[in-house]
């Protein structure tokens, strides 16, 4: 699996947890939760060589790409 992130530009990823028997790693065999979307994007960060910073905005700015979500701003 390395490998094959390594290949994906970080462009191209998003995360998420819809498979709800799929825990990371140390919570396997657990119930998968949206709570271990930080370790996801520890473990690419560190396969890509980028910080947990720059994976958090970037996939960020690709699931809102994606959904075509506008945030619009509640301040005049």
């Amino acid at each position: 699996m390395k490998n094959t992130v390594k290949e994906i530009p970080i462009e191209e990823i998003v995360l998420e947890t819809d498979a709800p028997y799929l825990a990371p790693v140390p919570y396997r065999g657990k119930r998968n939760s949206s709570a271990y979307i930080p370790l996801i994007a520890n473990s690419l960060a560190t396969y890509k060589s980028l910080t947990f910073e720059d994976v958090s905005k970037q996939t960020t700015e690709n699931a809102k790409n994606l959904f075509n979500i506008k945030l619009m701003s509640i301040c005049h």
